[in-house]
């Protein structure tokens, strides 16, 4: 019964807010005045306290979209230097694909009773991969004949030492990013002492 409350409260609550912003939107009103920050703020605790309620991933998905929203539009300085933590979770998300994949089909194949299944499960598994790369092959062909992306630029092949830009120096922001590689590929390439001197010696000749 209280969950039925709370959603029906909800629903009633964003429905305000969503005509309290559309007419002020129609009419030109300032919304970063008192009356629309109050009702931003009123929602978003409704919501946060249906969420708690809900208990799911899901919903704690949307309500965080939600609380992006309004944090980019109510504080955009805060959003712009709070975006290094969504790099950082890329980056993370990035890292563990590739040993989430392997895994998943590790598990999967060892899980088989019947090597027989297996077998078929690789060769369709094949064929689509075929089908596909071949289908993205040739979208990417004809994409880049019908755009001539590239044409009529002259790009310089060699520049003279004296015109490369200086090394601008990193930001907070930029070093804690470093932190986190971007795949597992990297961490296994910068373990070798000489391949971590080489990339840093790349990443500085590039900027």
């Amino acid at each position: 019964m209280n969950k039925q409350r709370i959603s029906f409260a909800l629903i009633i609550i964003l429905t305000l807010s969503v005509l309290l912003h559309l007419v002020g939107w129609q009419f030109a009103f300032d919304l970063h005045s008192l009356p629309f920050i109050i009702s931003r703020v009123i929602t978003v605790v409704i919501i946060c306290i249906w969420a708690y309620y809900k208990n799911s991933l899901t919903t704690w998905i949307l309500v965080s979209m939600l609380l992006g929203l309004i944090i980019g539009y109510d504080l955009p300085m805060i959003a712009i230097h709070g975006k290094v933590i969504s790099k950082i979770f890329l980056r993370l998300v990035k890292t563990i694909v590739a040993p989430l994949l392997f895994g998943t089909l590790v598990v999967a194949i060892a899980g088989q009773s019947n090597m027989k299944q297996v077998g078929r499960l690789g060769w369709k598994s094949m064929l689509y991969f075929e089908i596909v790369t071949t289908l993205a092959l040739f979208v990417g062909l004809v994409a880049i004949n019908i755009s001539q992306a590239g044409v009529g630029l002259n790009v310089p092949f060699t520049k003279d030492a004296h015109e490369l830009p200086t090394a601008e120096p990193k930001t907070w922001e930029q070093i804690i990013l470093h932190i986190f590689p971007e795949n597992i590929a990297f961490i296994c390439f910068c373990c070798v002492p000489n391949n971590k001197r080489k990339y840093q010696r790349q990443q500085r000749s590039f900027h």
